[in-house]
């Protein structure tokens, strides 16, 4: 609004709102605003998981749709997390071999691939490219569905589109997302001897053995259980950003994008959450 007085023109603003990128409205004061939109977004994602744990434990089960989000969250996501793990052993053995010579510990460089492949690099880099993956893809196709009213014909169906889109997409994350992490260590570690082998050759029955010599039960379960929590943690920001979607095709755009954002910042402070309890509960001997 623009207002003439005292030959000035000065211009307000009346009623100032502004929707930021993930879809939070803040209104008034922008601190205090963003503030109070970001309570109401963390309590409308709780309310959210409370009704997909209803919806998870009543019958009728989707199967036949899990089983498929299985095959397009899992195997169409390993070949991306195959390549991740892949490269992040071939960094690791050229970058600590080189450390590892200055000081004269070069026998130690396959137990640290292994050790920091099955602890942290794999659970990690797994988790953050099924974020950018299956998260995008759960973020759009949810939210085109949500723009296009196909959720709301659902509805009228007597369809439980929290069963049948939600829930099988949070389950598939969290069952795939720990396989998916298997496989990239398995690719990170070989492609760790693999790099170490072109420098200084070694068979592979040996630097596994070396690796694996001071590992122990409690090295190999704890991290792979908690990439479960990663899985739930995509698919339920995923599915709650996408079932949210509002402003058509642009709105489609910020549902995918904040799916990403989102999940992937909730992934890295849940990993610094779950190394404490890990290290609370398997204390390192």
């Amino acid at each position: 609004m623009s207002i003439e007085a005292g030959g000035r023109r000065e211009v307000c603003h009346v009623g100032g709102t502004g929707t930021h990128e993930f879809g939070i409205r803040s209104a008034g004061n922008p601190p205090v605003g963003l503030l109070i939109a970001t309570i109401e977004w963390f309590g409308a994602l709780a309310l959210f998981c409370v009704r997909l744990a209803r919806a998870a434990v009543k019958p009728p089960f989707e199967w036949r749709e899990l089983i498929r989000q299985c095959d397009v969250i899992g195997a169409k996501s390993l070949p991306l997390v195959a390549l991740a793990g892949a490269a992040t052993g071939v960094v690791l053995s050229l970058e600590t071999r080189d450390a590892l010579v200055r000081f004269g510990a070069k026998s130690f460089l396959p137990a640290i691939i292994v050790f920091a492949m099955i602890k942290e690099s794999g659970p990690v880099i797994t988790g953050l490219v099924v974020s950018g993956r299956a998260g995008a893809g759960i973020g759009a196709e949810l939210g085109s569905m949500k723009v296009t009213e196909q959720i709301d014909a659902m509805e009228v169906s007597a369809v439980d589109p929290y069963k049948y889109l939600a829930v099988t997409r949070v389950l598939a994350c969290i069952l795939m997302v720990p396989l998916l992490t298997v496989a990239a260590n398995c690719c990170g570690i070989l492609m760790g001897w693999v790099a170490n082998t072109l420098a200084d050759p070694v068979s592979l029955r040996l630097f596994l053995m070396s690796g694996f010599k001071e590992a122990a039960f409690s090295d190999y379960i704890p991290p792979i259980l908690k990439t479960a929590v990663f899985g739930a943690i995509i698919g339920s920001v995923a599915c709650f950003q996408g079932m949210r979607t509002k402003g058509g095709t642009e709105g489609v755009g910020r549902s995918a994008t904040s799916s990403v954002v989102l999940s992937s910042l909730f992934v890295i402070l849940a990993d610094v959450i779950l190394v404490r309890i890990i290290l609370m509960i398997w204390p390192m001997v």
